[in-house]
């Protein structure tokens, strides 16, 4: 798993692994320590092999907490696993792919 984030005009969080149970506490309290000030967050997956409930748990939390604030999560390179699990689940109606 690696995470990384970058800041700019787009706040950028790019995940590689699989983001399942284990890695999404770890995502999550790294996204804790960040300050946010973009109004856009894009969730970079074109490295994220699997994503499980915890981690459509944490993408939603993350939208939430963002649109609190007025700022928009947009998720970019979702692998044909991934969109699958996302349209599944219902997720593909709920967040921003693209």
């Amino acid at each position: 798993m690696e995470i990384n984030v970058s800041h700019g005009e787009v706040m950028t969080i790019e995940f590689a692994g699989r983001l399942d149970t284990v890695s999404s506490l770890e995502l999550s309290k790294r996204l804790e320590n960040e300050a946010i000030n973009e109004e856009l967050v894009v969730f970079d997956m074109k490295n994220t092999e699997y994503i499980s409930s915890a981690g459509l748990r944490l993408l939603l939390a993350l939208k939430k907490d963002l649109a609190k604030q007025n700022k928009k999560l947009e998720i970019h390179n979702v692998n044909n696993v991934c969109q699958e699990v996302f349209k599944v689940t219902g997720f593909i109606n709920i967040l921003t792919i693209k």
